[in-house]
């Protein structure tokens, strides 16, 4: 049984709370893995999640603050340790390449793994499989950062009251959807498309163009709000996003569940955050994120 979820592992911004581990973010989509920005502490955090080292097949890195990275190390030298026995691709910004090769190569360990590294240059399509398209977006941060989105490819949903009426049935269903035609009848006439599921992950910026683009008609958008409203001007100038600002995208974008991560340490009351997003109009599924959450990807409408 396939499975779509997202696996909160650490949600601080900058450092660790007691209640709050640095960033870590897994998304199962069916039989693949994706780890998003492996902050310190990430690799104890999966263990604690019932996450392994073989439940992963790519790593996207948004930037090379600490809180996005330190935990590369460690999750590196594990997927070696357990011996991985498929490919594993690593995205982060290519202009942070020194950092990369740096914490894979912190300390000696033995490579058994096959780690591909593709760096991500500017805006654009990083990856192309069956299951999803993942692009890139550029944001906008003191260091360079980019957001992923990863696109499901349309598909089409058999309508069987139209194929009845057409005496399509049996074997000739799968012809039709293999062939495009069958005795005439087109396989427009017996479908709908099936819009593929969207994903975001927007770690540290300010608005842009980039965050727009990636919350797009997501159906599951997690996105940094590190603060709150009334100290937007910290936000504008560290970099980051406030609650209501982060609702607002997912609003505008329409998003059909919202996750709110990255909470600075300046703050003890997560419902606040809740309150502003509400309060900027985001009527959507929300979530404000905590340590070891798993958020499921949306129903197909």
């Amino acid at each position: 049984m396939s499975v779509r979820e997202l696996v909160v592992l650490g949600t601080a911004s900058q450092v660790p709370t007691r209640h709050r581990n640095h960033n870590g973010y897994l998304l199962r989509w069916d039989g693949e893995g994706l780890l998003f920005d492996p902050g310190e502490g990430t690799q104890r955090q999966m263990l604690r999640a019932g996450v392994a080292a073989h439940d992963l097949n790519r790593i996207c890195v948004t930037h090379f603050h600490g809180d996005h990275s330190l935990g590369l190390a460690g999750v590196i030298q594990r997927i070696n340790l357990d011996r991985v026995p498929h490919e594993i691709t690593a995205h982060y910004p290519q202009s942070g390449r020194h950092f990369f090769e740096r914490m894979r190569y912190a300390t000696a360990y033995r490579e058994t793994v096959d780690l591909t590294e593709v760096p991500v240059a500017g805006d654009g399509t990083l990856a192309v499989t069956d299951a999803y398209r993942l692009e890139a977006r550029r944001l906008s941060h003191p260091v360079e950062s980019f957001g992923y989105r990863l696109v499901e490819p349309d598909g089409r949903r058999m309508l069987p009251e139209r194929l009845a009426a057409h005496g399509i049935k049996g074997p000739d269903v799968g012809r039709i959807q293999r062939d495009g035609a069958i005795g005439g009848v087109l396989l427009e006439d017996v479908s709908e498309v099936r819009r593929g599921q969207r994903f975001a992950f927007v770690m540290d910026t300010r608005l842009c163009d980039g965050v727009h683009a990636l919350a797009q008609d997501c159906d599951l958008l997690v996105i940094e709000s590190t603060f709150l409203d009334e100290d937007e001007d910290l936000a504008v100038e560290h970099g980051h996003l406030t609650a209501g600002q982060a609702a607002r995208v997912a609003r505008d974008a329409g998003v059909r569940h919202l996750v709110l991560t990255h909470f600075s340490q300046r703050y003890t009351e997560p419902d606040e955050f809740e309150r502003q997003a509400r309060a900027a109009g985001f009527a959507g599924e929300l979530s404000v994120a905590h340590d070891l959450l798993r958020v499921p990807v949306p129903k197909r409408r």
